[in-house]
């Protein structure tokens, strides 16, 4: 049970000041003489026109004995009682409130996902229609999915939730095949050997579409720090990246990991960038996967010994022609396994965006509106 310690009826301090008043046989020119205010002053605080500020209710205590914080407390219990009574009967703000918690409004309006509006009722159905619900009441229906994203920096559901409706929604326009796992292992060789020149990018969603995987890039969405996830629309996978790091090789690992987690049938997950043995089992199998395929390790183990820590430019170009992967991949590969500085050979790390821009997200580039809800 709720309790409310405030009347639901509120008495005026005019109303008070005006029985002490008449207790003590004085006028209202009686009490404007002993507190030396003007008598329109004292006028105005019976009928309630004008506020007891402190000072006031320092003079009012001294004149009847009472204490000022009396005299303050009923003021401040009026006008907050008359401002919820003005208030009553309008949840705009508790409204707007939900509203808020269940999605980054000003995020998705500003990437013209949903439409600016002032109006709490429009903005409520603008939200509904974007998560695919009836009533603000529910809540989003989406399959477990498998994230990749930076654990330690924290995330957001109410954006994730936001980020995977606008994947869905743009996963439901494209024509696809019908998903054969079978198919989708047969076919994976061909998928890796694309990964020697970076223009082979551009071939990859093609290829997925035809084996029944929807393939999306949306931006992720500020706080989920998200590079990727994959998880089912019906009865098809759904592979959706973020290229928040827009190089070949971080294209290329998250690519491979979740095309893991479908071949695995792994359970949803988060796989944790900044931990090289992630807690959860599927995770890590699926980061060690996706290494494995990218660079036998057996060869880079024997590339590093050769080399005894001397990586030149002719060296990895000619591991990486062996290896029949582009160059950037195994500088990315090396750095993340500690045996290469960040900073060194950073030419090879080229983009990846111009080669894939038909299957972002039109709103990728969208910039900040003026019309905030």
């Amino acid at each position: 049970m709720n309790f409310n310690p405030r009347p639901a009826q509120s008495v005026s301090p005019g109303e008070i000041l005006s029985a002490e008043l008449e207790a003590r046989g004085w006028s209202q020119k009686d009490l404007a003489e002993i507190t030396g205010r003007p008598h329109q002053a004292i006028n105005e605080i019976v009928k309630g026109s004008k506020q007891i500020t402190p000072e006031t209710a320092i003079e009012l205590a001294q004149a009847f004995g009472t204490s000022s914080e009396f005299w303050l407390n009923l003021e401040s219990n009026y006008r907050l009682h008359e401002a919820e009574k003005q208030k009553r009967g309008s949840n705009k703000i508790v409204q707007r409130s939900r509203l808020f918690g269940l999605v980054p409004v000003r995020e998705l309006i500003k990437r013209g996902w949903i439409k600016a509006t002032k109006r709490v009722e429009e903005l409520e159905e603008e939200i509904c229609r974007f998560l695919q619900i009836d009533s603000i009441d529910l809540t989003p229906k989406f399959a477990a999915a498998n994230f990749r994203r930076a654990e330690k920096r924290g995330s957001q559901t109410s954006a994730q939730w936001a980020w995977m409706a606008r994947v869905e929604q743009l996963a439901r326009q494209q024509k696809v095949s019908k998903f054969s796992l079978p198919n989708l292992n047969r076919a994976l060789q061909d998928i890796l050997d694309l990964s020697e020149k970076e223009v082979n990018v551009a071939r990859v969603p093609e290829i997925l579409t035809s084996l029944g995987v929807y393939f999306v890039i949306v931006r992720h969405m500020p706080k989920t720090y998200l590079d990727g996830a994959t998880w089912m629309i019906d009865r098809n996978p759904v592979i959706a990246l973020t290229l928040r790091y827009d190089r070949i090789d971080s294209f290329w690992f998250t690519l491979l990991h979740e095309i893991v987690h479908i071949i695995r049938k792994h359970a949803s997950g988060v796989c944790n960038l900044y931990d090289k043995k992630p807690a959860d089992r599927d995770e890590e199998e699926a980061n060690n996967e996706a290494q494995s395929w990218l660079v036998d390790p057996a060869e880079l183990d024997s590339f590093v010994e050769n080399t005894r820590f001397y990586y030149s430019k002719n060296a990895i170009e000619s591991f990486a022609t062996e290896s029949r992967r582009h160059p950037g991949i195994i500088v990315g590969q090396m750095q993340y396994a500690g045996l290469m500085g960040y900073n060194y050979l950073r030419n090879y790390l080229v983009k990846v965006r111009p080669y894939l821009k038909e299957w972002m997200d039109p709103t990728f580039f969208s910039n900040a509106r003026k019309n905030i809800a």
